[in-house]
């Protein structure tokens, strides 16, 4: 219930126009909650079908978070003050690291800077510049669409593998 009441309130005031912004600690113990959650009521299968947006995103950073690739501090989407217009934030390319680079980030070769490794980088990528409200709104369907499609497949797909018993049928 604090749980609940914490991310609604958090929503409330984090929905466009921002007034606050997500930080580390209810980052941990938003992931502490889910954790413990699946965990203690044998969900973590179902978890982690309904996580795939962030599991996409944490593959997808992993270049940047082992600093293979140059991370900067803060990799939010950059504002165009005259359209009120996100695109992707971006960082100067470094000559040593060139090839990898474009490879990873599927830039033609002439390209001095790159974006950064991220969902909402790639969704701005993917779809092109957009205003705030409707990347938000973009990015929560695709989370409820994995949520709804995650707990689809984990419950029609779980009759493969046990009966009805609660026993394993698979080998």
């Amino acid at each position: 219930l604090p749980f609940i009441g914490v991310t609604a309130g958090l929503l409330r005031h984090n929905w466009y126009p921002a007034e606050v912004f997500v930080g580390d600690t209810y980052c941990y113990f938003a992931g502490m909650v889910i954790a413990v959650c699946a965990i203690q009521g044998h969900y973590a299968k179902t978890l982690a079908f309904i996580l795939v947006p962030q599991l996409f995103n944490f593959a997808l950073s992993l270049p940047q978070l082992f600093k293979v690739i140059p991370c900067p501090r803060h990799r939010l989407p950059r504002v165009d003050e005259q359209t009120q217009l996100l695109h992707p934030s971006t960082f100067p390319l470094k000559a040593g690291s060139r090839g990898l680079v474009r490879w990873l980030a599927l830039v033609p070769q002439e390209t001095e800077e790159i974006p950064n490794f991220t969902i909402i980088c790639a969704a701005l990528r993917l779809f092109g510049p957009r205003r705030e409200r409707t990347l938000v709104v973009g990015l929560l369907v695709l989370q409820f669409a994995c949520g709804i499609l995650g707990i689809v497949v984990r419950y029609s797909l779980s009759g493969i593998c046990y009966n009805h018993a609660g026993g394993y049928k698979c080998a």
